[in-house]
């Protein structure tokens, strides 16, 4: 169930940033890439999917990365949120 909820995030977010999937499980630094990453990490995480879980989807769609990049993508997007309205409205959106 917590690989749908992962696999709908993923897809409400690259239809939003329009980026294909597969630039978003990349090492793509691109700032619109990376965005879109950590507000699939947030938004996971706020459906109470472990950073453990996170990391397995991730390395399942061929992204390989530690624990440590899902926390800090997970606060840069707190702090975005917290100081960005628009960001509020594109969470609420993809909710």
């Amino acid at each position: 169930m917590k690989n749908e909820i992962f696999n709908d995030y993923a897809e409400k977010i690259v239809d939003l940033y329009k980026i294909p999937r597969e630039e978003m499980f990349s090492k793509i630094k691109r700032t619109d890439v990376v965005d879109a990453r950590q507000m699939l990490y947030y938004l996971c995480n706020r459906r109470n999917i472990s950073h453990t879980q996170i990391k397995r989807y991730l390395i399942e769609e061929g992204f390989e990365i530690g624990i440590s990049t899902i926390l800090h993508g997970i606060k840069v997007m707190e702090e975005k949120i917290a100081n960005d309205s628009d960001y509020k409205q594109i969470i609420n959106k993809i909710k």
